[in-house]
């Protein structure tokens, strides 16, 4: 088998780590040999005009770094690539973390572009296995800083966009106190403000009707692992489809909670994510109205195992 690589994801909501090998035998596929994420939480403060990673968020991420290149030390990786996303992108000290990443590690971090954060998204869907038959269709992938909108045809991006719409980001924008119960008025807030900035992007919701659309990301990762949970179902066995009425309905529940009961009383939705969940389904609501979407695709293969088929060329 050739020599695998290690991938570290640093988004702005979590940081997470792919060991990866091309599959023998599938070309264009990859190998997962081990993957964790670390809720590090990097992007605290976003929303603001002019954005700054906190030194609590510097050192957080730092640690997960750390954690994840020693978890993936054993395997004797080839290469390690370590890739940031929005809040790194965004933040004005942005490249003084970079610094101080490469410093601690020994490894540079490339900061991606919005347009080479989709793209790399959308190569590392096409190594999902059960994408194979999608041939014309959307994709969706919602972090915490960033919300990336892909249309493939014949399986070739036609359209790769990234908007600043992440849960975190709109969270700290439209709810005043995601303590408490989140009222009906912000979250109409939150999906006119996505409809809106949709219209406004030029992405096409262009494909013939009924359109397939996947999304990725850790707000659906987390939709399944409750559903999941409701089932009393390992999470990889829970169905990858999911429909939006289901996440309406999640939805409703969620944001009648206070943020203390709504890990509690909702199986499978973790603390770290529990105070931006309500938004982060508001938005996922707002992208399948825009396009008159009834249902979603989930996928594990996103960012990570892009990077990962770059590097493998």
């Amino acid at each position: 088998m050739p020599a695998p690589i290690a991938i570290v994801d640093v988004g702005s909501n979590t940081i997470k780590l792919l060991v990866a090998a091309p599959a023998p035998g599938t070309p264009g596929s990859i190998q997962t040999l081990s993957a964790r994420t670390i809720d590090a939480r990097i992007s605290a403060g976003i929303s603001r005009g002019n954005p700054v990673l906190s030194e609590d968020g510097i050192t957080r991420g730092l640690d997960a770094i750390t954690a994840l290149l020693a978890d993936a030390a054993p395997f004797a990786p080839a290469s390690t690539v370590i890739v940031a996303t929005s809040a790194v992108r965004d933040a004005l000290n942005g490249r003084d973390f970079c610094a101080r990443v490469q410093s601690a590690t020994g490894h540079p971090m490339r900061i991606l572009t919005g347009e080479e954060e989709a793209n790399a998204i959308g190569r590392g869907l096409t190594c999902d296995p059960a994408l194979r038959e999608l041939h014309d269709f959307y994709v969706f992938d919602l972090g915490g800083g960033s919300l990336e909108c892909l249309r493939f045809q014949k399986r070739r991006i036609q359209q790769a966009i990234s908007l600043p719409l992440g849960c975190v980001r709109l969270t700290e924008r439209f709810v005043a106190d995601s303590a408490a119960p989140i009222h009906v008025a912000a979250l109409q807030q939150v999906r006119a403000h996505v409809r809106d900035s949709l219209a406004s992007s030029g992405f096409s919701f262009d494909l013939r009707a009924p359109a397939q659309a996947v999304f990725a990301g850790g707000s659906m990762t987390t939709v399944r692992a409750i559903f999941a949970a409701n089932a009393g179902c390992p999470l990889f066995d829970a169905p990858a489809r999911i429909d939006t009425s289901s996440i309406q309905t999640l939805l409703n529940r969620t944001a009648a909670l206070p943020l203390p009961a709504r890990h509690l009383e909702v199986p499978g939705l973790p603390p770290s994510r529990a105070d931006v969940f309500p938004v982060a389904l508001a938005t996922i609501e707002a992208v399948a109205d825009a396009g008159h979407l009834s249902a979603f695709h989930h996928t594990f293969h996103n960012l990570r195992y892009g990077i990962a088929a770059e590097a493998f060329g």
